[in-house]
């Protein structure tokens, strides 16, 4: 009975080595992917009233005509203005702040994903592959103990019960299959492609695509082929066995750096595209992986004698003190710093200090004491993340505002509690393992997303017939019985409906670029996507792309445009360059006809000629009012 006990506990001990997380690459995940979602709504919070609102390229009554599905649910269809958008889009970055910080981390993780998908949801066509990866990210997520470290709801803990320093769950073990999917199931899309494999040309197609072209992608598309061939293969190759790195039990700390490292630098390498947040988001997910051991040696190498000998005394009777030094001593990284009330210090002079100065006492290694704002830039000088500061608090003018600020704010501190008010001590409590319950319900989760990737991949290669035999036939009939149909609105609601076709199955080749050639009512002719300049045949520059694109959701919408789903929208987009155009420009100067071409320029094999096609994709003989 021994040896069986000992064998169990040696499998769970196994097992939690492969799926567990450090509750310190959790919090260092969660800081990361608010940054990656914040930079995102900033981003696309200048195009609101183009891509959110009824005046723009998409409004409400366009989504049932891209074939929009109706389970795709969005707060913002609730009213097509434009200050309603602004309004929502504030809230969301307010809701993503929240989870930058860590308060009410759980909830404010559930929200960042229901804004996510009502904004997602809300136009589709501007859409890439980084927000399905952003989506299916944060859907794990909301399943995870982000907020137990770095946040200000460890801050405030106030359980007396140690936190675990590692966690295993079915939630751990479901997002390590999610980061599995996006690389495996995209490989496995790629391989059905001749480009990947065997004639090893997608690197030279997807170089080519000019909508995501950069100087040094340019570049990289004059390397001899045979370079561009390896580069190929041996993207879908690490594509295919990378991931399983996560998953080897012998030294799996070890495996894991390899992994995070090695697709780190993956990722770095696609900022030989022009894809948005893309690269950053991919690497920001990966961090919540980084082993204990990581960790451990870290902050063994950040305790020195300044840090170990740091003390800071509050005053116990100012509720407002108490929060702010626990915030400090979370936020700038120094965990073993101890917080001693005043009042209750052994030596007396610490309190006579305390109310001799009007000020807090933090002591150094060496007995000095510091106070006021000096005290602050002196903690902050032995941040292991926040040091670099400190010079810049110091600055002399900077340290004589700051001294006043101190000043003001403790002869009002009951004032200045108003702000730190909504921020309650409360027990955090997280287990190492949770209960079977919450895991069963993830797994269960996790097979309905396994058997969606699958049902995907085997109906895409009935469709295009790049894979036959009878495990495909099997496979879809099984597939498309009705259990599994009813299932779909499920997927659509979740927007668990992943499909990984980052350049699969085979890298877009369908280039070219949009003049839209208005002729004015004074005779004159201007390209309204130059900026009213004259009308230019020849191929935009990288430089003058960036003009057109100013960010990705601009890249995706006019890369949609000129396929099925976009063709549904000529009209809203003749229509809103038109209305942009007039409200601008002096009567004489307003449109009298409107005729749109897309130079298409589909890539060629390599070393054959490139040819440019003129098509007219609208004419408006008159637009007169």
């Amino acid at each position: 009975m021994a040896a069986i006990e000992q064998k169990k506990k040696s499998a769970w001990s196994s097992l939690e080595t492969i799926i567990g997380f450090d509750l310190r690459s959790l919090g260092l995940f969660r800081v990361a992917l608010a940054l990656v979602i914040l930079s995102d709504l900033i981003i696309r919070f200048g195009g609101i009233t183009a891509h959110y609102s009824d005046q723009g390229l998409v409004p409400r009554e366009a989504l049932a005509k891209i074939g929009s599905s109706p389970f795709y649910w969005s707060i913002l269809n609730l009213s097509g203005q434009p200050w309603v958008q602004v309004i929502l889009f504030l809230f969301a970055i307010f809701i993503a702040l929240l989870l930058l910080v860590g308060y009410r981390t759980r909830l404010a993780t559930i929200a960042t994903w229901a804004m996510i998908i009502s904004i997602h949801n809300r136009n589709p066509v501007v859409l890439f592959a980084a927000d399905d990866v952003l989506r299916a990210i944060l859907f794990w997520s909301m399943f995870l103990p982000l907020g137990a470290t770095y946040s200000i709801d460890s801050a405030l803990n106030t359980s007396l019960d140690p936190l675990p320093k590692r966690i295993w769950s079915g939630a751990t073990f479901a997002f390590m299959i999610q980061i599995a999917f996006i690389y495996m199931w995209s490989a496995a899309f790629k391989t059905k492609s001749d480009l990947w494999w065997p004639d090893g040309t997608a690197v030279y197609y997807s170089l080519s695509f000019d909508q995501y072209a950069t100087v040094f992608g340019q570049w990289m598309l004059k390397l001899p082929q045979n370079i561009l061939k390896i580069m190929t293969f041996g993207a879908l190759t690490f594509e295919w066995v990378g991931p399983i790195l996560m998953f080897i039990p012998i030294h799996n700390s070890f495996f894991r750096c390899v992994a995070i490292v090695s697709f780190s630098l993956l990722h770095l390498g696609f900022f030989v595209f022009r894809i948005g947040i893309f690269p950053f988001l991919s690497i920001t997910h990966w961090l919540a992986l980084i082993p204990s051991e990581v960790w451990d040696y870290l902050e063994k190498r950040s305790l020195t004698p300044e840090r170990q000998g740091l003390v800071i005394n509050y005053d116990a009777d100012c509720g407002f003190c108490k929060k702010i030094v626990y915030l400090l001593r979370t936020f700038l990284i120094l965990p073993r710093t101890p917080l001693i009330k005043a009042q209750e210090n052994p030596n007396p002079t610490v309190y006579e200090d305390m109310q001799r100065i009007n000020s807090w006492v933090v002591e150094d290694w060496q007995g000095n004491r510091h106070y006021k704002w000096e005290a602050i830039t002196y903690i902050c000088s032995l941040s292991p993340i926040f040091w670099f500061l400190a010079p810049l608090l110091r600055w002399k003018p900077l340290m004589s505002i700051g001294t006043k600020f101190y000043e003001a704010i403790a002869t009002n501190r009951r004032f200045a509690g108003n702000f730190t008010k909504p921020f309650k001590f409360r027990p955090l409590v997280i287990r190492s393992s949770p209960p079977l319950l919450f895991n069963l319900i993830v797994l269960l989760l996790l097979a309905y997303t396994s058997v969606w990737n699958l049902r995907g991949f085997i109906q895409q290669s009935v469709i295009r017939k790049d894979a036959e035999g009878a495990w495909v036939e099997g496979l879809n009939k099984l597939l498309s019985r009705k259990t599994f149909n009813t299932l779909d609105p499920f997927a659509r609601i979740t927007r668990l409906d992943q499909y990984w076709s980052i350049f699969a199955p085979n890298p877009p080749r369908d280039d070219g670029w949009y003049i839209a050639e208005a002729t004015l009512k004074d005779g004159s002719k201007v390209d309204l996507f130059r900026n009213g300049n004259s009308v230019i045949w020849d191929k935009p520059t990288i430089s003058e792309r960036d003009q057109l694109y100013k960010n990705m959701q601009w890249r995706s919408y006019f890369i949609s445009l000129y396929r099925a789903q976009g063709k549904p929208l000529y009209p809203y987009l003749v229509n809103y360059l038109t209305e942009q155009w007039n409200q601008n420009n002096e009567p004489s100067k307003q449109i009298e006809k409107l005729r749109i071409y897309f130079m298409d320029e589909r890539t060629v094999p390599p070393n054959e000629k490139q040819t440019v096609t003129p098509k007219v994709i609208w004419n408006s003989s008159s637009l007169s009012k």
